[in-house]
């Protein structure tokens, strides 16, 4: 009976035209509290983000909450003022501006699709818990992505970088050859995961959260043996601590390494923002790494171990087969000649 005093209110508030948004928000907040005993959750969408993201924070590594949060902020800012709207408004129409709009800022349509794959999370988060009836970024086909393989750094090229770099940017180099280890985990790594006695490094990748235990090579350990190990202090500390991404990033003086050094990847890509994309990266040294091993005949089961790849199909996107692959089994990973200067 007090649903229909309800609607009664609304149509006499309709013909008098006064059933403003407010209005109707406010009658079915109270149709659908006294009907089911619960206030009616109506999350503006910026609200709705910051809390989803706010409770990924506890799950995610560091890195990945940083790049939610990157999404967030970047996907409310393609809104502007819709932000403010309550979920349901939001259409496919505002996800392709959004997508559109990581274009032209120049990322790749791989990260393009991440990045509505994000948004797409945040929204099906609200489609269970019954805020929305849909997600609109279902209705999205995704960008066509570039597919070119990411290339590897030969010794001599890595010799080449180690000469060009400068302060602990040389040991970071050796270290991510000679373990695989990614930007993010060299840049952060301690003393106390390096083991000289049992000639062992043992890490927790911040992507995977799972320890991977990796032999020293011989050469890495006479560069680490050459430095005053101590405890839990970090081996790299100028690096440690420092954002990864963009152009003032550590991936950004990487590329200024790599200029030094004269070495640069094939272009495999220009986006819409004129940027372009080169084969070569600082995480080609782990796809050296891990392709050095397979030329050597490593078995795949190895060297899954050793990159803490958790399936084949992820671990043979990392290996470059050369024409005519080293048929001898190699138990150590070949060693680079370079003119060492600190």
């Amino acid at each position: 009976l007090e649903v229909c005093f309800s609607i009664e209110r609304a149509e006499r508030f309709a013909k008098a035209g006064t059933l403003t948004e407010q209005v109707a928000k406010n009658i079915i907040a109270e149709i659908v509290e006294r009907t089911s005993g619960e206030k009616l959750h109506d999350h503006s969408t910026g609200d709705w983000l910051n809390e989803w993201c706010a409770g990924k924070a506890d799950t995610k590594s560091a890195a990945t909450g940083e790049r939610y949060g990157q999404v967030k902020r970047e996907f409310l800012g393609s809104l502007g003022n819709r932000a403010n709207l309550s979920l349901a408004h939001i259409t496919p129409k505002d996800i392709r501006a959004y997508r559109n709009a990581e274009l032209a800022a120049g990322k790749s349509p791989k990260t393009a699709n991440l990045s509505v794959k994000i948004v797409s999370a945040a929204f099906n988060a609200a489609l269970r818990q019954g805020y929305i009836p849909t997600n609109p970024c279902t209705a999205l086909e995704q960008l066509a992505e570039d597919t070119a393989e990411r290339s590897a750094f030969t010794p001599e090229q890595i010799a080449k970088l180690v000469n060009a770099a400068e302060g602990d940017w040389k040991g970071a180099i050796l270290l991510a050859y000679f373990t695989g280890a990614r930007l993010g985990d060299v840049s952060n790594m301690r003393w106390s995961a390096i083991d000289l006695r049992r000639q062992l490094i043992t890490f927790t990748p911040s992507k995977t959260k799972k320890a991977v235990t990796v032999p020293l090579h011989p050469q890495l350990e006479q560069e680490l043996l050459k430095q005053p190990g101590i405890g839990g202090a970090l081996l790299f500390p100028s690096l440690a601590g420092r954002d990864t991404g963009g152009k003032s990033g550590l991936s950004g003086r990487f590329a200024a390494i790599m200029a030094r050094a004269g070495i640069a990847g094939k272009i495999t890509q220009h986006t819409a923002g004129g940027r372009r994309n080169g084969s070569l990266s600082f995480h080609s040294l782990r796809h050296s790494f891990n392709s050095a091993m397979a030329n050597a005949g490593v078995s795949q089961e190895i060297r899954m171990k050793l990159t803490g790849h958790s399936s084949v199909e992820m671990n043979r996107g990392y290996t470059h087969h050369e024409l005519e692959p080293l048929r001898a089994a190699i138990a150590i990973i070949p060693g680079i000649n370079n003119k060492r200067g600190r």
